[in-house]
């Protein structure tokens, strides 16, 4: 069995329904996890496959991006923000979300190349996003946004503030492999995965009822805020980020 550890997000749907049901579920032990803990079960080798986020790869000795697909965004992503009641100039401390070290270290990036502030960063604790006052912002990813949405007085989207800094989309997670993976497997695998994007109404009817916000919510985030494809912009982009990573000592 090959072990893949997935996101378990609302923005994977597409590829958990196809995996699913997809005859490579017989060869494959499919684990849904949070970004990070994606991240650290394919760092320590506890699975093969994971969909991680792309902060991860400068502390990996090897590593092998093995699909053409991601989670990405071009402009907006409406879940990954920083949510303040204040302004960006006002703003003292900001506490960093635990769940993703993509997004932690997209908002040291923008603070300092883009925002230009100097804040402190904080480690958040679970329920931190119930905190958020006076001059502390938050960083928020995933699901849980779309309760969040609107109701601050300032929302910065970090996919949009990066493509305003940077002109570039950009990806948050991507399929990664720490050893090269058969050939045969991926070719399959990315067969699977692009079934899954190219139908992604199919897969959200099918889960409706476990859907954690509206249909028509979810439909406007899957095909008009997610960006799949890991294209030559995106992979551009991708090196872009792991270069500013770099130079911040992030």
């Amino acid at each position: 069995m090959i072990k893949i550890s997935i996101v378990n997000y609302t923005n994977t749907l597409p590829f958990k329904w196809a995996l699913k049901n997809s005859t490579l579920i017989s060869e494959i032990d499919l684990q849904e996890d949070i970004p990070s803990i994606c991240a650290q079960k394919l760092k320590f080798n506890q699975v093969d496959l994971a969909l991680v986020p792309v902060a991860l790869l400068p502390e990996l000795d090897n590593y092998f991006i093995e699909t053409n697909y991601c989670i990405g965004a071009v402009g907006k992503v409406d879940s990954v923000k920083l949510y303040s009641n204040v302004p960006l100039t006002e703003i003292k401390t900001i506490t960093l979300d635990y769940q993703s070290k993509s997004s932690i270290a997209l908002t040291k990036v923008l603070s300092k190349f883009f925002w230009k502030l100097d804040v402190a960063f904080i480690n958040a604790k679970p329920n931190f996003e119930q905190n958020i006052s006076g001059t502390n912002a938050a960083v928020v990813i995933g699901d849980r946004t779309f309760k969040l949405n609107g109701t601050f007085e300032y929302e910065y989207d970090l996919a949009e503030e990066w493509q305003l800094f940077t002109g570039l989309p950009f990806v948050f997670a991507a399929w990664v492999s720490t050893h090269k993976l058969n050939a045969d497997f991926i070719v399959e695998f990315n067969s699977v995965l692009k079934y899954g994007t190219d139908n992604c109404l199919q897969a959200i009817d099918e889960n409706e009822k476990s859907l954690t916000t509206t249909k028509q919510k979810t439909i406007e985030y899957l095909t008009q805020r997610i960006n799949y494809n890991l294209d030559s912009e995106k992979l551009k982009a991708l090196q872009l980020f792991l270069g500013y990573i770099q130079s911040a000592n992030l």
